[in-house]
C-alpha cells in the first residue's frame, strides 16, 4: 500500500458509500465500516449510528454461532475443517475471533487469520480479528454491530469464536442463536467447576481430537458427558444437548456436527424459540447499549470527570462507594 493509498483509506468515506459499499458485499468497505463502528471517536459514533440503523433491516439472516472451549482444544483447527464443509454446501462465512489482550497495553495476539491458513484465502470468508480488551467473556463492545454488518453484507453463517477462558461465556450465549462447546477428553478435572457452568449454557459438547491414540479416550469422554448433561436442567429451547465426536485432521464427524446445528434449527423454529431468543437478545441489547452510552455521556464530558476523579479521592479517603456514586448520579447525570 503506497502513501496515496494510506490516505485513502484513512479518509473517511460517505454515509451512503458505506451503506453501499456493505449492502454489495464489498469487502473492503465492509472492514472500513468494522473499523467505523468500532472507534471511539464521537464523529465516527454519529455516522455509525446512522449506518446501522439504514442497515437493519438486511440483517438478521444468517445463522449465528458460538464456539468456545479451553485453550489447547483446537478451536481455530475445528473452525478450518468445519469452515470448508459449509463451504462446499454453498455457504457464505463471516469468522469473528476474539483475541486475548493485555489489560496492561491492550495488546492482542491476533493470530487466528494465520491459523485459518485454507479459510483465510477463501473468497466466500471473512475473518476479522478483533482484541477482547478488557469486555467481558472476551467479546468486544462492537461485536453484535460487527455481526450485523456481516450479514448486511451476505453471509449467511457468522461464528464467533470466544477466547475461552471461562471468564463469562454468557456474553457470547447472548450473541448467537447456537452454542457449541468444545472439550477435550482426559484434560483432569481442574476446570471442572468452569465446565459445569458453560455446559449448563451449551446447545451440544463436540469432544475434539477424537483420533489416533486419544479415540478411545474420546469416545469415553463422549459417554461420561452425555450422562453429565441428563443431570443438567431442561433448556427452554425445548432441544435435548447432545455430545459428539470429532477429528479436524481426518474430518470424521464434522459434517455430524452441521447435521446437529440444522436439526436445531429446524426444532427451535417449529417450537418458536428461535424467534423469541432473538427478540429477548434484542431486548438485552438495547439494555447493554443504553448502558454503554450513558457511561460514554458521562465521560465524554471534561468537567463531569473532573466530578469523577474527586468522588474517587472521597471514596478513596473511606466515604461510601454507593453513596458516592448515587451523589454523582444526582449531580451530573440528574438522577
Amino acid at each position: 500500500m503506497d502513501s496515496t493509498d494510506k490516505q485513502n483509506y484513512r479518509k473517511r468515506l460517505s454515509p451512503d458509500t458505506y451503506k453501499a459499499g456493505v449492502l454489495a458485499g464489498d469487502r473492503f468497505i465492509l472492514a472500513r465500516a468494522i473499523t467505523l463502528v468500532e472507534s471511539t471517536l464521537a464523529s465516527d459514533r454519529e455516522i455509525a449510528s446512522w449506518l446501522l440503523n439504514e442497515i437493519e433491516p438486511f440483517t438478521g439472516n444468517s445463522i449465528r454461532l458460538g464456539i468456545t472451549g479451553v485453550p489447547g482444544v483446537g478451536k481455530s483447527t475445528f473452525i478450518e475443517a468445519f469452515g470448508e464443509h459449509l463451504l462446499n454446501k454453498g455457504h457464505k462465512l463471516a469468522i469473528l475471533t476474539i483475541d486475548p489482550s493485555s489489560s496492561k497495553t491492550n495488546g492482542s495476539i491476533m493470530g487466528d487469520k494465520t491459523r485459518m491458513e485454507t479459510l483465510v484465502f477463501h473468497p466466500e470468508v471473512y475473518i476479522r480479528p478483533s482484541p477482547s480488551g478488557n469486555a467481558l467473556g472476551g467479546i468486544t463492545a462492537a461485536t453484535r454491530n460487527v455481526r450485523a454488518l456481516c450479514e448486511a453484507a451476505g453471509f449467511d453463517i457468522v461464528i464467533i469464536e470466544t477466547v475461552g477462558v471461562g471468564q463469562s461465556e454468557t456474553a457470547v450465549k447472548n450473541l448467537v442463536d447456537y452454542f457449541l462447546l468444545l472439550m477435550l477428553a482426559g484434560a483432569g478435572d481442574e476446570l471442572q467447576g468452569m465446565k459445569r457452568g458453560i455446559m449448563e449454557m451449551a446447545d451440544s459438547l463436540l469432544i475434539t481430537k477424537a483420533d489416533g491414540e486419544n479415540l478411545q479416550k474420546a469416545k469415553m469422554a463422549r459417554l461420561e458427558y452425555a450422562n453429565a448433561l441428563h443431570l443438567m436442567p431442561p433448556s427452554s429451547s425445548k432441544w435435548t444437548p447432545i455430545v459428539q465426536t470429532c477429528s479436524a485432521i481426518t474430518g470424521e464427524g464434522i459434517g455430524n456436527v452441521w447435521n446437529t446445528i440444522t436439526a436445531y434449527v429446524q426444532t427451535t423454529k417449529t417450537n418458536g424459540f428461535w424467534e423469541k431468543n432473538r427478540k429477548v437478545q434484542n431486548i438485552e441489547a438495547f439494555h447493554e447499549t443504553l448502558e454503554v452510552e450513558l457511561m460514554r455521556k458521562l465521560y465524554n464530558n471534561p468537567e463531569n470527570v473532573a466530578e469523577v476523579l474527586a468522588f474517587e479521592k472521597r471514596v478513596a479517603a473511606g466515604e461510601s462507594a454507593t453513596a458516592a456514586a448515587s451523589e454523582v448520579l444526582k449531580k451530573i447525570m440528574k438522577f
